[in-house]
């Protein structure tokens, strides 16, 4: 609603903010780090992948060698044909996740981005629609006096800049996801050349968990953001036989109080799929 009234206008410009954020990050969670930004990140990414491949069958060959040595006594122990067949599929095993590792963590990411648009299909929310300042609101600040508008001056400065803080949170977040995919994306041949050891092969299922959560984190922050437009479809609900100043007060704090609990879910959505999968 266009307003000339300050209080009016602060208001409508934090939530403005928050609306922008909520439709940047819906689209984040459809796109791929191939076209994120233009794809740049992602070239450079592949490069230092491609990069770090010679130093991953470096590491391939020296963990292959330290797990021989502590699994077995002697290398005679080696001539049983059982066991050299045992140590040459994990190494070609080994060798396959280094050198397709990065086509492995596309494929995963593919199918974690299908279980976000499945679930914003299903849903039946767009995305697109944004809160916005009741006309009930604005007629109650647009009718309060100089003097009663200097408290309300206060209060919608604060709320705004919480508002605004929480926006830039929540979309932070969001970025950090892709952050974190990008660098699993880079570093992946080095610990994917810990399969090539029995001993040291918990490290690459570490990273091969941990980069699946990072997957399924965009599935839990597109169930945050469908639940919380549901909960906000409707605005706080104010008692209009209250003060301006108390209307106002409350409007804001629900108003709050709704934007922390989205932002609380997207910032702990790491630990949320840790917790439910196990990972």
């Amino acid at each position: 609603m266009e307003s000339n009234n300050w209080i009016v206008e602060n208001l409508n410009n934090a939530i403005n903010t928050w609306n922008e954020k909520l439709a940047e990050i819906w689209r984040l969670l459809t796109e791929s780090p191939q076209s994120f930004k233009g794809g740049s990140i992602w070239t450079v990414m592949v490069n230092i992948n491609d990069a770090l491949k010679a130093i991953g069958y470096a590491l391939l060959v020296l963990f292959f060698l330290m797990g021989i040595m502590r699994q077995f006594n002697s290398f005679s122990e080696l001539k049983r044909p059982e066991q050299a067949l045992k140590l040459f599929i994990r190494f070609v095993l080994a060798k396959a996740a280094v050198t397709w590792g990065l086509d492995l963590m596309m494929a995963m990411f593919t199918i974690a981005q299908g279980i976000v648009t499945k679930i914003m299909e299903t849903s039946g929310v767009t995305g697109h629609g944004g809160m916005s300042l009741p006309q009930s609101m604005i007629d109650t600040i647009e009718a309060c006096g100089f003097w009663e508008s200097v408290p309300l001056w206060a209060v919608t400065l604060i709320g705004s800049l919480i508002v605004t803080i929480l926006s830039f949170i929540m979309i932070m977040t969001v970025y950090g996801r892709f952050f974190k995919i990008f660098i699993y994306a880079a570093i992946a041949p080095i610990p994917l050349s810990s399969f090539a050891g029995e001993e040291t092969s918990h490290v690459g299922k570490s990273f091969i968990k941990s980069y699946a959560a990072v997957c399924l984190e965009g599935a839990i922050i597109v169930l945050a953001c469908i639940i919380y437009s549901l909960f906000a479809a409707s605005p706080p609900s104010v008692d209009v036989t209250t003060t301006a100043v108390t209307q106002v007060w409350t409007y804001v704090g629900e108003l709050i109080f709704n934007m922390l609990v989205l932002v609380g879910t997207i910032k702990l959505s790491d630990r949320v799929v840790r917790d439910m999968m196990g990972l």
